[in-house]
Parts: C-alpha cells; structure tokens; sequence
C-alpha cells in the first residue's frame, strides 16, 4: 500500500534548490526527455520519483493525491523505473525492453514515465537502441535518464534531453536532514562530514557508532609511520579490517530488504519478485559503499598532509598528490592491499596532533 505524501513532496529531496526550481517549473509543461545529472547520493532518485509524481497528477487532477502517493513510492502501474540488473544497461537487458515498454498504453492517467537509473553505464550499443525512442517518445510517454556523469560516447542522446544538474549535497543540508530525522546535532555532523555529500550515505552511516572512531584511526596513521615495512603491513590489516566493519550498518539493512521480500515470496509467489535484481543492487551498492569508505580514509589523510595556511611544504604536497593518485587507482579494482603498502610506504611520517586536531605538532 501506498504511503501518504508529506505536504510538499519536494522536500524530501534535500540540498537541490535549484533542481526542484526547474523541475517544479517544468511539471506542468514537460518535454519529452530529461537527464538528471550527479553524484551519488544527491537526490537524483528520489527527485525523478517527486517530478514522476507530479507529472502523473497533472494528468488526472481528479485523482492527483492517490497518483503522488503512488508514484512517490514508484508503485505507480504508469511509472517504470528501471534499473540496470548488471554492471551495465545493455541493449538484450534493458534497452529493448525500455522500447517495448515505451510504446504501451497507459494504465490510469494517460501519461507515461520512464524513468531510467544509471544511464551513465549504458553500453554505446543500448545508447543507440534507445536514441530513438527518447528523441521521439510514442505517444504520451516522458522519459527521466538519471546518470552520474555523460560520457562522450552518450553526447547524442544527452542533446536530446532537457538536462537538470544535481550537486553533492553541503554537509550543513546533510546533517540538517539527519537532524530532522532524529539524529543528534553532533552525530548528525559526524555522519555528514564522513559521507562527503552522499545522503544516502550518511543516513547508512548514522546507524553506525563507529564512524568517529574510524575517523580518528585514519587521522593517527601519518604519525604512526616509521618506514619499515612490518608497521606498514599492521596499518593496512587495520584499514581492511575497518573497511570491512564500516560495511555492516548495510548489510543489515540488505538482510532486512531480502527478509521483506521472503516474506512476500511466500505470500504471492517467486515469480517476478524481483530477487535477483535486488541481489545485483546489493551487490552494487556495497561495492559503492567500499569505495566510498575508501575516499572518506583517504580524504581523512589528505587533511593531515594538507600545507598549513601559507606553507608550500613541498612533502606535503607530494602527500596529498599521493594519496589522490591513491584513490584514482583503487576505483580501477587493483590489488587494495598492494596499493596501501606502496601508499603508506611513501608517505612521510608526521608528529602527533595538537589538542583540538589542528595538524600542529604537539
């Protein structure tokens, strides 16, 4: 069943002024396609489900509150949201069936949204088989692309598109949010700060209290470094193990998810349940969230090599160089151990903080 809507189901979609501007403004005379454009954990979703909703009212205003209701929660039957079961959208997968599901007939509004996640994975093959399709939608249907950067190889049907750019969200709207939700001031900072502009994130993130601690073992690593090779290797068994445990505030959430779903299994069925692809999203998302913890480490250490106000320390420099080169690196899946051990051998050790965490020496 449905969940009510707030008052304002734009608010819901947190840090994005400028977005829900143009896509409040465009609801009541929409073009045909659209491409959403940021990071992860910017809102990007949850707006697509908002303007998907509002666009569905618009076109049944009799029945407008029951189509948000819907729609928000992407239950709607003239709302499809479709979601790469893979790495990649590819054209056998989903292009096709986008084709196919395109040119059928509304349900209940006499408007169909399309609405398809990370289109930035498309292979050029599943970009070509659908250039045509969201150029010239059949009939009432209007297409969302949602994607984390446009490719070259996407310019095409990027141009056919009205393009609405999402930011990382500031940690202020993020701790807000968190606030709201009922997280405590200082948690709620804490959360924010580790997520560096991924709501989604961050709310994983307030579920768990470990992060300061996490955050306070990355910061005492440069003063932990002597160059021999066996303190090293303890270091990098702490990262990985961290690492590891940062994971678990998701897998619960994932085991939760798929105790739902066997619970509905039983009641209707495994036909069309949708196990696999939640099984593929899982799978992303915790290699998503790895990554993320990663940056946030390494973020963590470039704050403590970064010069001082007025310093062009040319060490530090080569440190944080370093470290960026670092992440560049274990987003191409090297070998993680490997890549610390080089890293953390190359960086110069520092003396202990100050009182405060300033990165003055005591």
């Amino acid at each position: 069943m449905a969940k009510p809507v707030t008052a304002d189901p734009w608010s819901t979609v947190v840090g994005q002024p400028d977005a829900v501007r143009r896509l409040t403004e465009a609801a009541g005379s929409p073009v045909p396609a659209y491409l959403f454009v940021g990071p992860p954990g910017s809102g990007k979703r949850k707006a697509a489900a908002v303007f998907a909703a509002e666009l569905l009212a618009a076109a049944d205003p009799a029945r407008a509150e029951s189509h948000r209701a819907r729609a928000v929660g992407e239950e709607h039957p003239d709302l499809a949201v479709i979601d790469p079961a893979g790495n990649q959208l590819r054209r056998e997968e989903e292009a096709e069936w986008i084709v196919t599901e395109a040119s059928r007939s509304p349900v209940e509004t006499g408007r169909k949204v399309l609405v398809v996640d990370r289109f930035h994975t498309a292979t050029p093959a599943a970009a070509a088989a659908l250039l045509k399709t969201v150029e010239e939608p059949p009939g009432p249907s209007i297409f969302v692309l949602l994607a984390e950067e446009v490719p070259p190889e996407h310019a095409t049907i990027a141009s056919r598109c009205t393009r609405v750019d999402f930011a990382a969200v500031s940690d202020e709207a993020v701790a807000a949010a968190l606030q709201a939700e009922g997280l405590a001031p200082a948690d709620a900072a804490m959360a924010a700060r580790a997520a560096a502009g991924n709501l989604d994130r961050a709310r994983i993130l307030a579920r768990d209290d470990r992060v300061a601690a996490r955050h306070e073992t990355w910061r005492s690593i440069p003063e932990r470094l002597d160059g021999a090779g066996a303190t090293v290797a303890v270091i990098v068994d702490e990262v990985r193990a961290m690492v590891a445990e940062a994971l678990e505030p998701l897998t619960a959430r994932h085991r939760e998810e798929l105790a739902e779903l066997e619970q509905r299994e039983e009641l209707l069925g495994t036909r069309g349940s949708g196990r696999a692809r939640m099984e593929a999203r899982h799978r992303r998302e915790a290699r998503q969230f790895r990554t993320e913890e990663l940056r946030f480490g390494l973020a963590t250490l470039a704050s403590r090599y970064r010069p001082r106000t007025g310093s062009l320390d040319p060490a530090r420099l080569r440190a944080v160089d370093r470290l960026r080169r670092t992440y560049r690196d274990l987003i191409r899946n090297p070998n993680e151990a490997l890549a610390f051990q080089a890293l953390l051998l190359d960086l110069p050790p520092l003396p202990p903080e100050a009182p405060g965490g300033d990165g003055e020496p005591s």
